[in-house]
């Protein structure tokens, strides 16, 4: 628990550590019914790499890393299978992970020749003139492909629906020091995103929320599980996120500390919709990679 002198710290001290921190964007984590046929699915047909692959039997579950470049810099997906379970519930709150490319026409083909499945043939978005396309990954999660000029980060977007936009801007500027980076209301079709990032938009992986008119609660499911972000310190970054859910709701489900066996420190919570963000120290971090 937080001691009398960090509880009474004022709340400008407490949020100005976003300004001197080194947040970013480390991983998605999701569970898969078969891990072969996933990754065989996101180096072929996406073109991602397979970074790092571990088994850990006797929690009887294993875990593959990847992404368009090393972890030490680049977003990746940390993928879960769990022994003997081969089908999960994605639930309506997720919504898509996104992948930049210069030709999203090129890349919807390359997965149709391998099997893969395009749920929207590529063309402009409505009302614009960004290229885009969907495909489905072998668990039903999907992939938006975004025609994009060269990227340091082409896996670039979590998508998370959420039932009062205002709101979850405000936690996660506050919790997390993330930027509104551009807010989009579409009336036509009745919804508002909002893009949250620690860089510019074409240049880093974002959190998208979305907002439907009227539609306040999305069912989470079991298959997505959280985002993990690095931070240089998860006790000053635990204390913004223990003032935001104070304010906003949500709330820290594990207090900072080194996780048993292998040291890293950690802190967990949830948002006010319930999505989980895990905060993960940044040199810790690196010596798990090397």
């Amino acid at each position: 628990m937080a001691t009398g002198s960090e509880a009474s710290k004022p709340a400008e001290t407490v949020l100005d550590w976003h300004k001197q921190d080194n947040k970013r964007m480390l991983h998605a984590v999701y569970r898969v019914g078969d891990l072969d046929r996933t990754i065989k699915y996101y180096t072929e047909c996406f073109g991602m790499k397979l970074l790092r692959k571990r088994d850990i039997p006797e929690e009887k579950y294993t875990n593959a890393f990847l992404g368009f470049g090393p972890e030490d810099t680049n977003f990746a997906v940390e993928l879960t299978y769990n022994y003997g379970v081969d089908k999960y519930d994605i639930g309506t709150g997720f919504g898509h992970f996104a992948i930049a490319n210069e030709d999203v026409y090129k890349l919807a083909e390359n997965i149709k020749s391998k099997g893969g499945k395009i749920t929207r043939e590529p063309g402009p978005v409505k009302g614009g003139s960004t290229v885009i396309a969907f495909a489905q990954d072998p668990d039903g999660y999907m992939f938006e492909l975004i025609q994009r000029a060269e990227t340091p980060e082409p896996l670039c977007q979590v998508m998370l629906r959420v039932g009062d936009l205002e709101r979850s801007i405000k936690f996660y500027e506050k919790a997390l020091g993330l930027k509104l980076l551009r807010k989009k209301d579409v009336p036509d079709y009745k919804y508002t995103i909002a893009m949250l990032g620690y860089a510019d938009e074409d240049k880093t992986t974002v959190l998208e929320l979305t907002y439907n008119y009227g539609v306040t609660e999305y069912s989470k499911g079991n298959a997505y599980a959280q985002v993990a972000i690095g931070t240089n310190d998860v006790y000053k970054s635990a204390e913004a996120v223990e003032l935001a859910t104070k304010e906003l709701g949500g709330k820290i489900l594990r207090q900072p500390g080194p996780l048993p066996g292998i040291n890293t420190k950690i802190a967990s919570f949830v948002d006010p919709d319930g999505w989980k963000v895990v905060l993960v120290d940044n040199t810790d971090f690196l010596r798990e990679l090397h």
